[in-house]
């Protein structure tokens, strides 16, 4: 009851959570947990501050951003190529003026800064983690705990007793303790290896048919005669594939679980830390993969195998492939990372952290009530605590609330560079998770057996590899998925004025009308109200009147190198200063080390008046032996001259009884 107050209730959630309270009612294993999530939501705080600072900074600017206005001026009258064969139409570049404008909220300098920050923000906060947990360490008393051995699980023991038994038949003696080899597991492995590479297989196949949707939607709107969808088509295409990718996200998130606990059942792991860690493992890779291939598609993938106009790259007959929107494919990679993120935030934690549980403790409360009504009848007695305990969910350990928080940490770290209020929703999110988790555990499940442990495992070398991760995804977004690198090359080399006007021209290529393929021209020539000769399309190539039409671009090698240097130096330079910054933090803090350094030197001296105590003791009892020596020493020739006097007396005696034997023999 205390806990629940001080701890469940949604009231108090500003207030620091009772650690100690949780640790002795749960053990030190979900106190841990615990903390980590309030140290994480902690530092989220300025995390989520300056995302809002970059976000606003991009609402400011908006105005002024000389590419976008470009894109919205309607009189420069540029006519773009179709969008599919047969069906679309020419269409003009304004109409993209919605797009190009919220493109700046996210797309501009203030992104790159703000990736450097986050970089520094995840190795700050693995440090700050670190030092947390020193100092919960110190205070639990848990610096001497060492693990101990784990038992082996029932289900090794089973099978290495069906193994004995197996060798006993066969009349084969046993020279050792028998335990399962790589031989016993190897169907196991393979049917790891194979499970795990066909549910990613399957996974890519999902995205691919999504992607296939998005392409026929995009072809079937063009030729709709409503005029709002024909005008809106990346925008509705765009939110409903990404609304199919979260619903198939949340299912097959469900499906891995079990089936990476189905894996790890039949490895059969010796120890049961050995099963946790095997199982996060596997989960933690397929919800991984689950979770961001779509994300990583948007990003990285596509329009940069598109071809250009006559000379299309295809999927299917007629099913070219996707084209990012003349702003770019960052927009939609927000778009995308939003909804996927908000959306298993509010369904998983409203759907399957509450409504589920409750559904099954509904379910058992009306089965055992069915089962215990006879009982009722005849004993009247109300049912005991531990009778409305047992109705309770079963604890099924930790490793989902992990997880949870582990792809919201890759949310909130891997692609921030183009969604930078992901950290806010992140926040807002977890001061409801804490006590919702809170409130899970001290009404909703049976109580879980208390355990020790140090550290929250192999989840702190998983948020060490994100983090790492991060800085690469971050570099290559940047650099081949926004428009930040394109603009610095034509500041620097192409603008006459060293500003960005006319930067929109220059990444648009031209195109001859008469070039092409026989049966992909658009439906109606005149759509535009005039015969169209050349449209434009989004990519550095040569015009179609130079030496080497449709060629790459001195424009687009340049670009390709800006790119690639800028992925090495924002790379190598983030990196740099992680490093830099663990090295500055130390792992302990300075009072837990002091007085770790002062427990020892009182173990010290502790052991050295144990040493001079016994070494007095040794001292003492020695010089007791010395004097008794000495005594025994000095008791000796006294002894020596009584014994000849006696033996003297001795031998007359001896002499006077033979003479009285020999009698008058020997007169």
């Amino acid at each position: 009851m205390l806990l629940y107050k001080e701890w469940a209730s949604y009231g108090i959630f500003y207030k620091f959570q009772p650690l100690d309270l949780i640790r002795k009612y749960f053990g030190e294993k979900i106190a841990f947990y615990f903390a980590w999530l309030g140290v994480y939501t902690q530092l989220l705080i300025p995390a989520s501050t300056v995302g809002v600072i970059v976000f606003l900074y991009g609402c400011a600017t908006v105005d002024d951003n000389i590419p976008s206005m470009e894109m919205c001026d309607e009189s420069a009258n540029i006519t773009m190529c179709p969008l599919c064969d047969k069906t679309c139409n020419y269409w003009k570049l304004s109409s993209t003026c919605a797009t190009a404008r919220a493109s700046h909220l996210f797309d501009n300098p203030a992104t790159v800064f703000y990736s450097i920050f986050m970089a520094l923000w995840a190795a700050m906060f693995m440090e700050h983690w670190k030092r947390c947990q020193m100092r919960l360490i110190s205070k639990w008393d848990l610096s001497g705990f060492e693990e101990e051995e784990d038992h082996p699980r029932p289900e090794y023991e089973a099978r290495v007793l069906s193994k004995v038994l197996k060798q006993e038949l066969q009349k084969k003696e046993e020279t050792e303790k028998e335990k399962l080899t790589w031989r016993d597991r190897t169907p196991a492995y393979i049917t790891n290896i194979v499970a795990v590479l066909f549910m990613i297989g399957l996974t890519f196949a999902i995205v691919f048919g999504v992607i296939l949707y998005r392409i026929s939607i995009a072809a079937a709107m063009a030729v709709s005669p409503d005029p709002y969808a024909r005008s809106n088509v990346r925008v509705i295409v765009t939110a409903t594939a990404v609304i199919i990718n979260l619903v198939v996200i949340l299912i097959l998130d469900e499906v891995y679980g079990s089936i990476a606990r189905w894996l790890t059942v039949i490895e059969i792991p010796k120890t049961d830390k050995s099963f946790e860690e095997k199982l996060i493992f596997k989960a933690f890779l397929l919800k991984f993969v689950n979770a961001y291939t779509p994300i990583f598609y948007v990003a990285f993938f596509k329009g940069r195998f598109t071809g250009r106009p006559g000379k299309y790259t295809y999927i299917f007959p007629h099913m070219r492939m996707e084209e990012c929107a003349p702003g770019g494919c960052l927009m939609e990679l927000c778009i995308q990372l939003s909804i996927i993120m908000l959306g298993k935030q509010l369904i998983q934690n409203n759907l399957f952290e509450i409504g589920i549980p409750k559904l099954k403790k509904l379910i058992r409360y009306i089965k055992a009530k069915r089962e215990a009504k006879l009982e009722t009848e005849n004993n009247c007695k109300a049912p005991q605590q531990y009778e409305i305990d047992y109705n309770l969910e079963p604890f099924a350990g930790l490793t989902p609330e992990y997880m949870e928080m582990i792809i919201q940490f890759g949310f909130v770290t891997l692609f921030v560079a183009s969604f930078p209020l992901a950290p806010l929703f992140a926040l807002l999110n977890n001061v409801i998770e804490i006590r919702l988790d809170a409130k899970k555990f001290t009404t909703e499940l049976r109580r879980p057996d208390a355990t020790k442990a140090k550290d929250i495992g192999i989840w702190y070398n998983i948020l060490r590899g994100i983090g790492k991760l991060a800085v690469i995804i971050n570099a290559f977004v940047i650099s081949f998925t926004s428009g930040f690198i394109p603009r610095l090359v034509f500041m620097y080399l192409y603008s006459p004025d060293g500003t960005l006007h006319g930067f929109t021209n220059n990444t648009l290529s031209y195109f001859n009308v008469s070039h092409f393929e026989p049966g992909s021209e658009p439906p109606d020539p005149m759509a535009m109200g005039y015969k169209v000769e050349i449209c434009r399309y989004k990519d550095y190539r040569e015009p179609p009147w130079s030496s080497q039409p449709y060629d790459l671009s001195k424009e687009f090698w340049s670009v390709l190198a800006a790119r690639l240097a800028f992925v090495i130096i924002f790379q190598n330079l983030v990196m740099f200063m992680s490093d830099f910054v663990d090295w500055m933090i130390p792992d302990i803090p300075k009072e837990i080390s002091d007085r770790m350094s002062k427990e020892k030197s009182l173990l010290v001296d502790l052991f050295l008046k144990e040493e001079q105590t016994k070494l007095h003791i040794v001292e003492v009892l020695s010089s007791q032996e010395k004097e008794r020596k000495e005594e025994d020493i000095d008791e000796i020739p006294k002894e020596n001259d009584a014994e000849p006097v006696e033996n003297c007396t001795r031998d007359t005696d001896a002499s006077q009884s033979k003479l009285n034997n020999a009698g008058p023999e020997v007169i």
